[in-house]
């Protein structure tokens, strides 16, 4: 089948990811939440009735600090819960200022002389620490934006294993019933400029990454069995020539689309698709504008891949596959767009939440119409969450607001813990995982 007939005919299943490897019951039951933005990574709970209201003496089971610094979302197995961290020792002055000499951007940045990765395992009814694992260490490591860590990417897991990545610094894979470390892979450095943000995803026997530094650009498959590279696609798109507009961090979105995977890839100017199995690329659409740094998940429906450019020209993008010879620009929209934390698409509506000033906006998703704009306040980082019903967002401040969805503002609570919300919620039976600052909690009626 040619490729143009084959887009003309696609028909969307859905959007999937690790979720795959699971059983349908245990999805259905939400006892598993396989990748950051949960089994189909787009934020959208399997049947569960989290709650409405918390605080720190309301509804919370158990809190178990995390050592060290990560804004990676928890994964979670059965009783097991994942987290990865890091720990630093600091870079003296001197050596700082030296190392900088070569970066090319003016961020606030944080460097370290040497950092070590972790993935953490927490029991999901207790709170106990049950592994706490070094994966891998690096000397005079990159540097890192001060709004972000040395662990931010989400890892991800199937049944017996965990795959957590950590970008140009390294991926491991560990046996999740013994905590051992089966492989690592540290075969694609990269200069992030803002450390790593990207998290892989799972297809098959394939762990797909980005790459997208200042100095090179390229997905690549990492082998699921092995650790060796499967498989790498250069970016085809022409960017511009400063290399600050060449990075990107986003996180793909697998899709099953006329009975066949698709890896949607959003890259700096660009959005890709892939052939899982061999990395070919099927199409791209450009932006069409400057779009660079872009951290945030795309999310679709059975028409339209909706996106956020990124920084400085940030816009909304609805890009319509589905009934096309080649996918096409459908909408666009450009009033206080999210930079990092990803939209949320409920009911044929698409909700996304400023990174600065809280501005909260739920657009018609077919037409790109407003339905509203409003200030929460606050600054995000966290994706949002549909849940029980309801739209959850999350702030820096540790506030956490829940929403009626539909076409007005509705507040139904405001619940806040102390320390920042960085990392996005995770969801376990009726109970809300949370990272809050340097801790883990389990909230629950």
């Amino acid at each position: 089948m040619g490729l143009k007939h084959w887009l003309v005919c696609v028909v969307m299943v859905g959007a999937i990811g690790a979720a795959s490897v699971f059983a349908a019951d245990e999805v259905a039951r939400g006892v598993v939440w396989p990748q950051w933005r949960g089994p189909g990574g787009q934020g959208i709970t399997p049947k569960a009735n989290v709650p409405l209201e918390w605080g720190a003496s309301k509804n919370v089971t158990w809190k178990t600090a995390i050592h060290g610094t990560g804004y990676s979302s928890p994964v979670i197995e059965g009783d097991r819960i994942w987290v990865t961290t890091s720990e630093e020792v600091a870079a003296d002055e001197a050596d700082a200022k030296e190392r900088l000499k070569v970066n090319t951007g003016n961020q606030p940045l944080n460097l370290a002389a040497e950092v070590r990765f972790f993935a953490v395992c927490v029991d999901a009814k207790s709170g106990k620490v049950l592994h706490d694992i070094e994966l891998l260490k690096q000397e005079r490591p990159q540097w890192v934006h001060r709004l972000n860590s040395y662990a931010s990417p989400s890892p991800v897991i199937e049944p017996g294993r965990l795959y957590c990545h950590f970008g140009t610094f390294g991926t491991a894979c560990v046996d999740t019933a013994s905590g051992k470390v089966l492989w690592t892979n540290r075969e694609h450095p990269i200069m992030h400029e803002n450390g790593p943000g990207s998290s892989p995803v799972l297809v098959g026997d394939r762990l797909i990454i980005h790459c997208d530094g200042s100095d090179k650009q390229y997905i690549a498959a990492l082998d699921t069995k092995t650790g060796k590279t499967a498989w790498r696609t250069d970016r085809s798109g022409t960017m511009r020539e400063n290399p600050q507009l060449k990075k990107a961090y986003c996180t793909p979105l697998v899709a099953e689309i006329d009975g066949r995977k698709v890896v949607l890839s959003p890259a700096a100017d660009w959005l890709y698709a892939y052939d899982p199995a061999s990395g070919q690329e099927l199409w791209k659409v450009s932006y069409g504008t400057l779009g660079f740094s872009n951290v945030a998940r795309p999310v679709m429906d059975d028409e339209m891949i909706y996106l956020s450019t990124g920084f400085m020209r940030s816009e909304i993008l609805a890009i319509r596959y589905r009934g096309v010879s080649t996918p096409e620009i459908a909408w666009r929209y450009n009033k206080n767009v999210s930079k990092i934390p990803s939209p949320l698409l409920v009911d044929g509506r698409l909700y996304f939440v400023s990174d600065e000033g809280g501005i909260l906006t739920c657009l018609n998703a077919k037409t790109g119409e407003e339905l509203f704009r409003e200030r929460m306040g606050g600054a995000y980082a966290a994706s949002p969450m549909y849940a029980s019903g309801r739209v959850y967002l999350f702030s820096r401040e540790g506030v956490a607001t829940v929403l009626e969805p539909g076409d007005t503002f509705k507040v139904l609570a405001e619940n806040k813990l102390d320390g920042a919300f960085m990392a996005t919620p995770a969801v376990t039976g009726d109970a809300l995982i949370m990272r809050v600052g340097g801790d883990l909690y389990r909230v629950e009626e």
